[in-house]
């Protein structure tokens, strides 16, 4: 059994963050000692451990809800599993392709001021200022 700070340090998830796991159903209540205490058990570790991933993969909390249901279901099918992976890879997706017009945006915009006149006439300043100085929609 394990207290809620051994978890947290085996997992590298903060106490607060698996207060909130707990409260958001994620992670099932454990038990109590005397003192009110929380232990939790080698099933609570792993199933934090499964959170803990999934959100560094982006997953949503909601996401995250169905795919524990599933796990908890084993002779579901997987079918709603690979529908929620493949929907946080097109959200990574648009994500990335965002992000790299971004990239090509501020390269653009830096290379436009050569950092050495004054604030007044800064390429940086003045399109931020400015949308119109942008090449493209962001």
């Amino acid at each position: 059994m394990f207290s809620i700070g051994e978890l947290s340090k085996r997992t590298k998830v903060k106490v607060p963050t698996i207060r909130y796991y707990e409260e958001m159903g994620l992670l099932a209540a454990p038990e109590r000692t005397e003192g009110n205490q929380r232990r939790y058990d080698a099933a609570g570790l792993e199933r934090l451990s499964f959170i803990r991933h999934a959100r560094e993969l982006g997953f949503s909390i909601e996401a995250i809800s169905s795919l524990i249901e599933l796990q908890e279901h084993p002779d579901w099918s997987c079918e709603a599993a690979t529908e929620i992976a493949v929907a946080q890879l097109a959200d990574v997706r648009a994500k990335v392709k965002k992000l790299k017009a971004l990239e090509k945006e501020l390269a653009r915009m830096a290379k436009g001021c050569d950092g050495r006149g004054l604030s007044e006439d800064c390429y940086v300043l003045a399109s931020l200022a400015d949308h119109e100085h942008c090449e493209h929609e962001h």
